[in-house]
């Protein structure tokens, strides 16, 4: 038994803004989805940066709209996004380093020392 009338649940005030959806949230959308594409190549820590950044604005402004504002799943999905530009992008410099210390570890002139002469 609801103690609001059916009739009553979708009114809303005249005055009431139409909720909108953020544009900050499918800017943060766009920029996780470039930086989870581009994450193994490095260059995918720039849009993700970005992102989490415009993320944390995104979230402040939507709280503050109280609930006129939307575009969260957008804003989660960006974010999760941007997370996994960044784990790309940190193991792609793990892989990095270990394939070159191994390169170099393998070569002739790494780590031997000529001759010294006294």
């Amino acid at each position: 038994m609801a103690l609001i009338p059916a009739a009553l649940t979708g009114a809303r005030h005249p005055l009431d803004p139409d909720p909108v959806r953020s544009t900050k949230a499918a800017a943060v959308l766009a920029l996780g989805i470039v930086a989870a594409l581009t994450g193994f190549f490095l260059g995918g820590l720039v849009p993700a940066t970005l992102a989490l950044l415009l993320a944390r604005q995104a979230r402040a402004e939507q709280l503050a709209a109280a609930g006129f504002l939307t575009g969260g799943r957008a804003l989660r999905i960006g974010v999760a996004l941007a997370w996994v530009g960044i784990v790309l992008a940190a193991t792609a410099l793990v892989i990095a380093s270990i394939i070159g210390l191994l390169h170099y570890a393998g070569s002739r002139n790494g780590g031997d020392f000529g001759p010294n002469v006294n």
